[in-house]
């Protein structure tokens, strides 16, 4: 049996790229400060990188599903450009109070739910247990601790509610991705080193 990969689930908007409220136009589109550095040596470490992110626009009728695509393109560019690779995009377009009926519903995708994680680790043989959800909410953290993935929240000042229970609390607290990308780093380095002394002698 194939071993599974590590990976980094992303999320999109205030994490990997500014938050512009509601937008699928991609030349508004910048990769957030600190994100391309971030982003490029988690890449040259070996993880994979995936983008997990709630589009509700479509459900409140403020974009339709196929403006995500060229999102999605936007996405690559800006990864490629930065000296990393986009794996997956996977995107909710739900919202169970929208105004686009056939969006409007709870479902199992939408963060806090780890559909999107579950999906693309499912799809991509990648081991949750050895890869990190990063995003700048709460909702993102407890999507990701429910995927069994660790976490970081990049605290950069989007979270404003502050809900804590155990499932919506981060293994580690950055302040942008480069910060992160140092966390999971270290943190790797140092799982890999104690599983290679357990095999010494």
């Amino acid at each position: 049996m194939a071993m599974k990969e590590r990976a980094v689930f992303l999320d999109k908007d205030g994490t990997l790229i500014d938050d512009v409220p509601y937008n699928a136009d991609p030349a508004k589109m910048r990769l957030s400060p600190g994100a391309a550095e971030g982003i490029r040596s988690l890449a040259e470490a070996g993880f994979r990188l995936f983008v997990v992110s709630n589009q509700s626009g479509v459900a409140r009728g403020h974009f339709a599903e196929q403006d995500l695509s060229a999102v999605e393109d936007r996405l690559r560019t800006l990864m490629t450009e930065a000296g990393a690779k986009l794996d997956g995009f996977y995107y909710c377009p739900h919202y169970p109070d929208g105004s686009v009926t056939e969006y409007s519903f709870v479902c199992d995708c939408r963060k806090p739910e780890p559909g999107m994680i579950v999906n693309a680790a499912r799809e991509h043989a990648i081991d949750v247990a050895q890869s990190w959800l990063v995003g700048d909410i709460l909702d993102d953290v407890e999507a990701g601790r429910r995927a069994g993935c660790r976490t970081i929240l990049i605290d950069n000042g989007h979270e404003t509610e502050w809900r804590t229970t155990s499932e919506r609390t981060p293994d580690h607290v950055a302040a942008d991705l480069i910060e992160a990308a140092e966390v999971i780093l270290s943190r790797s380095q140092r799982l890999s080193a104690a599983g290679s002394a357990r095999w010494v002698g």
